[in-house]
């Protein structure tokens, strides 16, 4: 599934996004804002590879993303990418054993195994939190 905001030659405002997220913004907020203040060096950025994949919002330091948000229709995703350090520490965390499995079902490249988590409730909500934790200190 693509995002939402496929038109390469608009970038999504805020209003556009909360219309879309609906309930779920408040959640996009509450993860931007918690990787800010762990990080509050962090650049958040629209970006776009294709239209085919549409718009997704990345906070990231100087080097690395740190976390994508890919907005969708009524809810969005979160993708993050762990090295093996940081897979290690989440597999021996208390975390969610879906996300565990998730993690450890991902494919291995260069960079590390990715994932990506849907969030249209707060039922993930502190274990993402973690994740992103896990993920700035490594």
């Amino acid at each position: 599934m693509r995002s939402i905001f496929t038109n390469k030659n608009e970038i999504p405002t805020i209003e556009q996004l909360e219309l879309a997220l609906g309930e779920t913004y408040r959640l996009w907020k509450s993860f931007e804002e918690f990787t800010n203040e762990l990080y509050p060096n962090a650049k958040a950025e629209w970006n776009i590879s294709s239209e085919k994949f549409g718009w997704n919002y990345r906070i990231k330091d100087k080097k690395r993303v740190i976390i994508y948000l890919l907005p969708r229709d009524n809810f969005f995703k979160i993708a993050l990418i762990f090295g093996q350090k940081a897979a290690n520490q989440i597999l021996e965390s208390d975390v969610s054993e879906t996300i565990k499995t998730a993690l450890m079902e991902a494919k291995v490249y260069a960079e590390g195994r990715g994932i990506r988590i849907e969030i249209s409730d707060k039922s993930n909500f502190n274990d993402i939190k973690k994740l992103i934790k896990i993920k700035i200190l490594n």
